[in-house]
């Protein structure tokens, strides 16, 4: 089975700057693999915040991640900077996927490529709820191709 292409940079409409930190490198001289889902994290839920979706006291709906993934491509290293990129693949009736591409800096072609799937659930009960129509008209405006 062939490999999908990883996306460049014009594939992404969203985008969040990361910084490395010292504790990110392993014994191999790079950022370990784990730390590329924090990234996904961080980059996904401060956009939710900042599009006013997602409100961390208070708010009915939060999401529950229930798959990620990753392919690798370059070696990241501290103390570089990290562009993320990230857009809307899969919007289903309860669920949202993203896929999320984490460029070194200036670079046309990513390091890593990943996906990240939110499942929408009540705050209180953690059971999946339908995602309201303000949820699902912000998610789509942020469709790519995949």
């Amino acid at each position: 089975m062939e490999k999908a292409k990883l996306l460049s940079r014009g594939a992404y409409p969203q985008w969040a700057k990361i910084q490395t930190q010292w504790a990110d490198n392993d014994v191999y001289g790079h950022v370990n693999n784990a730390v590329h889902y924090g990234w996904f994290d961080t980059a996904i839920n401060s956009w939710l915040i900042g599009s006013g979706l997602l409100r961390l006291s208070g708010g009915k709906l939060i999401g529950l991640v229930v798959e990620t993934g990753c392919r690798y491509a370059e070696a990241v290293c501290y103390p570089e900077a990290v562009d993320v990129g990230f857009g809307v693949s899969h919007l289903g009736r309860t669920s949202v996927t993203y896929r999320v591409g984490m460029f070194r800096e200036l670079s046309v072609l990513a390091a890593a490529e990943g996906h990240f799937t939110h499942v929408m659930v009540d705050r209180k009960s953690r059971r999946p709820v339908v995602l309201p129509a303000r949820w699902r008209k912000v998610l789509a405006a942020q469709m790519i191709e995949t």
